[in-house]
């Protein structure tokens, strides 16, 4: 019987955000633990699992679990130390294994270190020695050399929004089998491309980055195609590896990798131009609202709680005021100094409250508003995906005819569960704000009549022009202008 060693280690941090992660926002599991609450999920450990246990001739060596409870800022290096050495302890441990299936997310970092999945793959890979190790990545990954190094082959979601991370976590183990039992010998390439890309041109369904990741699926299900993605990295993950990527490997065919790899970075690089957000002006966004009869949805993108922001952005909030939205609205916040105040004065009071701007008080003012408290919670719920969410505190808050849901810790707000959680239901109203780029669509396309993209302020704003890089990779599209490829445009 085969020993297959798991281990995760996922967060996506925002550099922009000045809330750091710290080891409390971190989600544990060691041992049998891993696959007890992760067998049934909607992640790649639950797919790979499930792959595993279905082969009925792999034992499974679960080894140590940490997943952020949502993204957020850089993470305290203290911090980010003691998670790699928990993990790396927990793998030396059970080092005896014939292969390694490693999920993550990819686009972790601290302050002071830019590559934190590379060096937790680099110390797998000395203690478990020269077996296969395959890695499964979120496409927004940011991938250095040495992840590469390190892996036999990189396995990458082909969905945006996300909703195959079961499937992925199936293909990576798939990939191992083969590389173990099949006899397959990985033969990788890598092509990077001086490109961060946005906008709805990347929703897979829909738009040109789908035609690509069909190209990937193809190389996958061909002879001898072992994996194939496309890898955007997070714009917000501001390190020196920060661009795009192809990854292409094959089982012992070197030239066709590199000759896929370069065929869809040239497709790439070919609609870049297309890859760039068409945003919306706030006065305008609340004119198209007031116009729209059935559910509108802003999407908040700038303060995306599921790309490493805050979460305390008012800005639209404050439009909607500004600009007299007559309607309905229903809107998330992160505002722990609210949530306290609410608590204190209890359900039914009504009380004067400064909201927003309590974490990016540099780009969000505090708007000071009667309030009335309508319902208060622990803020415990459970994301669509079968994940435990703990946004702490958490209270509803109502102002004129508006619903405020304002939580103590920082939570994701794509899907509905959040709101239905504490007993609001977003059909309810008139405009719903998901402080999400694109993965709200995946629950909400089906709702809405309207979806608007707003150009607003944030530490993820899709206007990318507006952040303060230091570090990614330069010249870069679309912060540079006459970028060149490193890669010829057509075979010479």
């Amino acid at each position: 019987m085969k020993r297959i060693l798991m281990a995760v280690c996922k967060q996506e941090v925002g550099s922009f955000n000045p809330k750091p992660t710290q080891y409390t926002d971190f989600e544990i599991r060691r041992g049998a633990a891993l696959i007890e609450d992760l067998r049934a999920a909607n992640t790649t450990t639950g797919g790979a699992i499930e792959v595993f246990t279905e082969h009925g001739n792999i034992e499974i060596v679960p080894t140590y679990a940490a997943w952020a409870r949502t993204t957020g800022g850089l993470v305290v290096q203290q911090d980010l130390d003691r998670l790699v050495d928990e993990l790396l302890a927990e793998v030396r441990a059970n080092a005896e294994v014939d292969g390694a299936c490693i999920s993550m997310h990819g686009a972790m970092a601290s302050e002071e270190e830019g590559d934190p999945e590379g060096r937790v793959l680099a110390g797998i890979r000395e203690a478990i020695g020269d077996v296969p190790l395959v890695a499964n990545l979120d496409l927004h990954a940011v991938v250095s050399q040495r992840m590469v190094d390190m892996t036999d082959a990189l396995v990458l979601l082909h969905t945006y929004p996300h909703v195959d991370m079961r499937q992925t976590g199936q293909r990576s183990a798939k990939v191992l089998l083969e590389i173990m039992e099949g006899g397959a010998k990985p033969t990788s390439a890598r092509v990077q491309i001086p490109l961060l890309a946005r906008g709805d041109q990347l929703i897979t369904a829909t738009g040109k980055f789908g035609e690509a990741l069909v190209i990937c699926q193809e190389i996958e299900a061909s002879e001898g195609g072992l994996a194939a993605g496309i890898n955007i990295g997070n714009p917000f993950t501001d390190t020196p590896d920060l661009q795009s990527n192809i990854f292409v490997t094959t089982d012992n065919d070197p030239e066709r990798a590199e000759k896929e790899a370069l065929r869809l970075a040239r497709f790439m690089w070919q609609h870049r131009e297309l890859f760039v957000a068409d945003l919306t002006s706030l006065e305008k966004a609340v004119q198209l609202a007031e116009a729209t009869d059935g559910l509108t949805v802003f999407s908040d993108a700038a303060d995306s709680t599921a790309s490493g922001a805050s979460g305390d952005s008012n800005a639209i909030f404050r439009g909607l005021l500004d600009h007299n939205y007559s309607k309905k609205a229903l809107l998330p916040l992160v505002d722990a100094a609210a949530v306290a105040k609410a608590h204190a004065a209890g359900v039914g009071a009504t009380l004067s409250l400064d909201l927003g701007g309590s974490i990016d008080p540099a780009r969000f003012t505090p708007l000071s508003l009667a309030v009335y408290v309508q319902t208060l919670s622990d803020g415990n719920f459970t994301y669509e995906g079968g994940l435990p969410a703990e946004a702490g505190r958490t209270a509803v808050l109502i102002h004129r005819q508006h619903a405020i849901l304002v939580t103590e810790h920082i939570a994701a707000s794509v899907g509905l569960r959040i709101f239905q959680a504490h007993g609001l239901e977003p059909t309810d109203y008139d405009l719903v704000v998901c402080k999400s780029p694109n993965g709200f669509r995946v629950h909400y396309e089906a709702l809405a009549t309207r979806i608007v993209a707003v150009d607003v302020p944030g530490s993820t704003s899709a206007n990318l022009k507006s952040l303060p890089y230091t570090q990614c990779v330069r010249p870069i599209f679309p912060l540079d202008e006459d970028v060149v490829p490193p890669f010829a445009l057509e075979d010479e």
